[in-house]
């Protein structure tokens, strides 16, 4: 790639990702319960990172910290101190701190739902826990999770009556249990968990919460079209006047910010550097050396049947076109390497092996 090119290319990347983790924010959940009711082990199920292990915590009050981690666009509260002797300090405390948060010109800055653990083992809800919803749903929405669940015999409808406030009650249990004599309990109500949350969440937290968890892919994805969408009427608009394909490069910003929105709707790391990667890989290895205009050429080559566009103008919906069909072929490319290893971020030089593989897939210009 010329040096011109990969500067003008460096220079679009940079800004369009500030503006892709402007767009996306930040979601805060508040995870309030009793010592031992397995609230780390349900925040690292939940979310990437291992926040509750590595996290960076800071007490924001003496019973409450606040755990985040470089990359993640999610704040961890976690609430301490429900036991009885602390139970008034930490309330005090604790409604204070999110009465000054919620008066914060910032969206990003409140505190966008509450997670109350109570665990199955105890069967019991006390005092501390109804006093807590009820301070809490009027300032928020508020989901009480029953943890460690092996046996409901009624506790769910119990806690519904006893929690009327609250928005609803899920049944979790957050990781696999070995039991004696070879027998398991598998995980379960994590993607309940999740998909009521993303309910609750503010619209404008709503790309945070999804790029966060873990737990349910079809989140991201359906944030992600959201986004191509929005790129494929800009990319029209550009070309409501029929532009010459020598002027196509118009459509390269529109292209880039789809790229970021949608890798920041994935919760993929979000870097310059990946983001350059990613783009110089796919072309490298798509089109070859790529020469100072003809940087849409490179991309619109990965389209099986886009060669005629090349010697021709690229209207608003020849433009809408493309985008859609890029957009969604790195939707589905992203959905397959995380697939593969759900575990571990892919590489930008991964996902533009399959970007490739998925836009041969695709021919949005009809047949060659």
């Amino acid at each position: 790639m010329n040096t011109k090119l990969e500067s003008d290319l460096v220079r679009i990347i940079d800004e369009k990702l500030h503006d892709a983790l402007k767009k996306r924010g930040r979601v805060n959940v508040l995870v309030a319960g009793k010592t031992g009711v397995g609230k780390s082990t349900l925040i690292n199920a939940v979310f990437q990172g291992d926040l509750a292990t590595t996290g960076q915590g800071r007490p924001v009050t003496q019973n409450t910290r606040e755990i985040k981690k470089e990359g993640i666009p999610v704040s961890i509260f976690d609430t301490r101190g429900l036991e009885l002797e602390k139970f008034q300090e930490t309330m005090k405390e604790l409604t204070s701190f999110l009465d000054i948060r919620a008066k914060k010109e910032d969206p990003n800055e409140h505190i966008h739902c509450a997670w109350i653990c109570v665990t199955e083992d105890g069967r019991r809800i006390e005092d501390a826990e109804i006093n807590l919803c009820k301070s809490l749903a009027p300032r928020m929405p508020v989901v009480i999770v029953i943890t460690k669940a092996r046996a409901d015999q009624g506790f769910r409808s119990e806690v519904q009556t006893l929690l009327p406030d609250a928005s609803n009650v899920v049944r979790v249990r957050a990781i696999r249990e070995e039991l004696d004599e070879g027998h398991t309990l598998e995980a379960i109500g994590l993607k309940e968990l999740v998909d009521l949350t993303m309910e609750i969440v503010p619209q404008g937290q709503k790309n945070a919460f999804a790029a966060a968890q873990k737990v349910v892919l079809r989140q991201k994805q359906d944030r992600a079209h959201l986004i191509v969408a929005s790129a494929a009427t800009a990319a029209a608009g550009v070309g409501a006047v029929p532009i010459p394909f020598a002027d196509a490069f118009l459509l390269v910003p529109i292209q880039i910010s789809m790229l970021s929105g949608v890798t920041a709707a994935f919760g993929l790391p979000l870097s310059t550097s990946f983001l350059t990667t990613l783009v110089s890989s796919t072309l490298a290895g798509a089109a070859g050396t790529i020469g100072g205009r003809a940087l849409v050429s490179g991309l619109l080559l990965f389209i099986p049947g886009a060669g005629p566009i090349l010697k021709g103008v690229i209207s608003g919906s020849t433009g809408a076109i493309f985008t859609t069909a890029f957009g969604e072929a790195y939707i589905a490319a992203l959905s397959v390497v995380i697939e593969k290893d759900p575990n571990n971020p892919p590489t930008a030089e991964q996902i533009a092996e399959q970007l490739k593989a998925e836009l041969a897939k695709r021919n949005p210009f009809g047949k060659k």
